[in-house]
Order: structure tokens, then sequence, then C-alpha cells
């Protein structure tokens, strides 16, 4: 689909405030909801001496193949709700701090997240080396998870418009346009064009890994720097 600069403009800012409706009522959420369920078992899992164990033998790109597959027999293979758990499970905060522009307003928005005690040590076990030029530092790509399967979730529920290839671009705006974060980082953008491919090829084959396209990058490095 062309590029239509006022179709992209609309979407932006009505994904916006549908980001903000659910970041809203999510701090509303029953304990005991689908959601909090989900996060907070996928959470333990995380966190537990088992997936400790399995830091010893497996690299960083198979530890997020296990909890994608765990998360997905957890919800009995239903591909939407693992994506969007899994999208709150991984992101390495609990809440955000948005500057409304137009009120020029700090609001906090607490995200759901398990108990304190599981989300630290979900934290602190959370893959993070991935990519070729992932950081050296004790953070890595930690934060990529949550972006990888943000952008998956909306490629392959989107049914309407094709709007997939602009949700990375969108995630990156609102966090810039609301002071989430710094300004636009592409190693975000193209972890969200990666999970955008996922969501795609998930429409056409249900047996394929987050491994298997997150590793598309480092391959394409490879590729034209040899």
């Amino acid at each position: 689909m062309d590029f239509n600069p006022l179709h992209f403009f609309a979407t932006k800012y009505l994904l916006i405030i549908l980001v903000l409706v659910i970041l809203v009522s999510s701090s509303s959420f029953p304990q005991q909801s689908r959601l909090y369920k989900a996060i907070n078992y996928i959470s333990t899992f995380i966190s537990s001496d088992y997936f400790n164990e399995l830091k010893k033998t497996n690299n960083d790109l198979a530890l997020a193949d296990t909890i994608y597959l765990r998360m997905l027999k957890y919800e009995n293979y239903d591909y939407l709700n693992t994506l969007f758990e899994l999208t709150f499970a991984v992101i390495p905060y609990n809440k955000v701090h948005v500057r409304i522009p137009l009120i020029n307003s700090v609001v906090v928005y607490r995200l759901p997240c398990a108990p304190d005690s599981i989300y630290r040590k979900k934290n602190n076990n959370l893959p993070r080396r991935f990519f070729f030029d992932t950081p050296a530092d004790n953070y890595g790509d930690k934060d990529k998870l949550a972006h990888f399967f943000g952008s998956a979730y909306i490629s392959y529920a989107q049914s309407i418009f094709d709007i997939g290839y602009f949700i990375g671009y969108f995630v990156e705006v609102f966090e810039e346009d609301f002071e989430v974060q710094d300004p636009i980082d592409q190693r975000d953008l193209q972890t969200n064009n990666l999970g955008n491919i996922f969501g795609e090829m998930l429409k056409k084959d249900k047996n394929i890994l987050p491994s298997q396209v997150m590793i598309i990058r480092s391959l394409l490095f490879l590729r034209f720097n040899l």
C-alpha cells in the first residue's frame, strides 16, 4: 500500500488515543483478569530457577522462543492473545510518565505487571542479547522483546487497514511526542519491523518462531559486511 501522509496522521493519533485508553483501563483491571493472570504466569516462569538453568545452556534467541512457546501453550494456541499478553509481560518497566502536550501536564500510567518481587526477578532474567550490535552493558536489548511482540500483535491483528508497517514508527513517534523516552531510536524501529514481519508470517505459518525472524537483522549485517 502506498504511503498516505493524511492516512498516517489520522492513524497515528487514533492509535495514541487507543494506547492511552488501554493504559488507563489497565490500571483498573481486576488483579484476577485474564491479562494479569497471563502476565503473572509468564513472569513467574521467567523469574524461576528453571529458567535460570535454561539460561546456562541456551542463547537469548532460543530463550525468546521458549518464552513465546510457553505463553502460547498457556493460551491454548491463541496467537492473538499470546502476542498481546507477552507485549505487557516483557516490558522492563511498570509505569510511564507521559506529558500531554495540549495541557502540558504529566500523567503517570502504571502498566499491568506481576507483583513487585516477581517483576524484579523477571526483569533481571529477561533475555537481552539478540543482535550483532546489542550493547555490551548489563541492560543490553532487554526492551526489544516488547517492541517485537507489540508490533507482531498489531500486524497479526490488523485486517482492514495495512498499518503494520507504520506501527513501529508510530510507537517511536508516540514516545518522542509524549516524552516517554529519547528521540527515535533506529534500532527500535528495526526491531518493530521484525515484529511486523513475524506477525505477517504467523498468518501463513503458525510454526514460525521469533528467533527465525529476529536473526534476520544479524544475518543481513554479516551478508553485507563480509
